[in-house]
């Protein structure tokens, strides 16, 4: 049988326990050593590509497509392509999504869908349109998607240089170069309305 006195230490640290544990909206659950940091923190991790240098490369653009003044009229524009030109593996969408979540929060600028996206599109308004099971009145109609007046391409390149340590008392040093180059092109014309660069370059020793 538990002393009275037992009993209560161990109610008092039961309830401790329980109002700590209320105080956060969201329970945490694990045990491991894992916590959140600043996503816009420079991440430095490694010298590959990394999330700080797709932050630098969206953000250039972003403000240098903004203030080139081709955006007066709001625009549409869609995306053709961006080529990875790198040795690495770099997901080119991601970085074409932060360029354009941050253009339309401009509220500068739409996009319609890319070739790439269209299909689903066609799909949906084939659905609606052909299937029977959709009211005719209340259908998206077809033929009313609007084109793009310009068209985003891009590419993504590097250089990548190690000078090896010759002896003991020198560090192998590794150097690699991107260039993030990004191109707006009048679809009916052809012409190139505006392109700009974004150079990054990362060095490491060990």
């Amino acid at each position: 049988m538990l002393r009275p006195s037992f009993t209560l230490a161990l109610a008092v640290a039961t309830a401790t326990m329980i109002t700590a544990c209320g105080s956060n909206n969201s329970p945490v659950v694990g045990r491991g050593h894992v916590g959140y940091g600043d996503p816009k923190a420079v991440e430095v991790v490694t010298i590959n590509f990394g999330s700080t240098d797709l932050q630098m490369i969206s953000e250039k653009m972003v403000s240098s497509l903004l203030t080139s003044g081709i955006m007066h009229d709001r625009p549409t524009i869609t995306v053709s392509t961006l080529r990875n030109k790198t040795s690495e593996y770099i997901d080119m969408g991601s970085i074409m999504n932060s360029i354009q979540a941050q253009l339309i929060q401009s509220g500068q600028v739409r996009f319609v869908r890319s070739t790439q996206e269209m299909q689903a599109a066609v799909d949906e308004l084939t659905r609606q349109n052909e299937s029977g099971y959709y009211d005719p009145n209340k259908s998206a109609p077809i033929g009313r998607m609007i084109g793009a007046r310009y068209m985003l391409e891009g590419e993504l390149t590097s250089i990548n240089k190690v000078d090896r340590g010759r002896g003991w008392f020198e560090r192998d040093i590794e150097d690699v170069y991107y260039k993030f180059t990004l191109k707006l092109i009048d679809t009916e014309l052809g012409t190139i309305e505006w392109m700009d660069e974004q150079e990054i370059r990362k060095t490491s020793s060990r």
